[in-house]
Parts: C-alpha cells; structure tokens; sequence
C-alpha cells in the first residue's frame, strides 16, 4: 500500500470513491457535502494546488484526500471554544474510503501520513474537522489523538466539528 500524490488520472477513480461517500451521507442523513461538493472541478484544483492524495494498493486506489498547509478561511472563526495553537497549520479535507476498505485502518494510514508530512515540512499542528452525525469520521479522528477545539462555519455557512493535534517535532 502506498500513498502518492493524486494525478488528473486519478479523477475517475476519486469521484467513484467520493460519490460512494455522497451516497453514504444522503442514506445517513449526514449534510457533509452536497451533490455539487466535492466534484471534478475540485479535484483538479486540488490536483493543481498539489494538495490531493491517494491511498493505493495493487494499482488500485482505496482512498482520497486533501492535506493543505496554510491558513483555511474557514478556521479563521471558532466557537464554542478555541484552537490549541496559532501556528502555521495543515487541514485534512475531502477523506473518502472505497465502500470495500473501510474499517481496514485506512483513515489511520492517511492520518499517520498527514501527521508525517507535516512534521517533515516543520509544521506543528494538524486540523481536521467534520458534520456531527458523521459519526465513523469523529471515532477515526478522536481515535488518533485529536483535540476537540469547537466549531467551525464552512463556505456555506454550515456547521462543522473541529478538531487539531499538536504534533511531536
């Protein structure tokens, strides 16, 4: 199993895994993203910011995702609370997992990754954040060392659960 960079490639076989994840929302009742989020075109601009990854194993992508350095305008604003640090950052987005490998500790394997990165590009700490009914998501997050910071508003004014981790230089 490796994890690469995604590629325009890939986009495909992201959006079968992300519509697989659209399709589990809309059954759980879950408004994590909508019909028009994520799409194509957020792909490939996350391919183009060289910010999307992929889980593969035999040529086979298992799984997708965003990491990005830097400030997210949506975390500018917390409520409910406060973010543990104010130092440069990374935010994971966008995890989907093919509906046949989940719970096969993939979402670790894409947050030990993450923690990895950002540790060898010297930043300090690791944001995620997620709907509060998206309950798989919140047990990965909080299961791997997360801190409960408050709550965050997206682009679309909706509310999200988040969460940051100081990491160990």
């Amino acid at each position: 199993m490796e994890i690469r960079k995604s590629t325009y490639e890939d986009i495909e076989n992201i959006m079968k895994i992300i519509n697989q994840a659209k399709q589990y929302f809309i059954d759980e009742k879950i408004f994590q993203w909508s019909v028009e989020y994520p799409n194509n075109n957020t792909i490939k601009n996350d391919i183009d910011n060289d910010v999307s990854f992929v889980i593969v194993d035999n040529n086979k992508i298992l799984a997708t995702f965003a990491l990005i350095i830097g400030e997210d305008k949506c975390y500018k604003n917390i409520y409910e609370g406060k973010w543990l640090t104010d130092n440069i950052y990374a935010t994971i987005h966008r995890v989907a997992i093919d509906n046949s490998y989940k719970r096969k500790g993939i979402g670790n394997k894409l947050i030990e990754y993450s923690e990895n990165y950002c540790i060898n590009n010297n930043i300090k700490s690791l944001r995620i954040d997620t709907h509060k009914l998206n309950i798989p998501m919140t047990k990965l997050i909080e299961k791997n060392n997360f801190i409960y910071c408050g709550v965050i508003k997206t682009e679309y004014n909706s509310n999200r659960i988040a969460y940051e981790k100081v990491l160990k230089q």
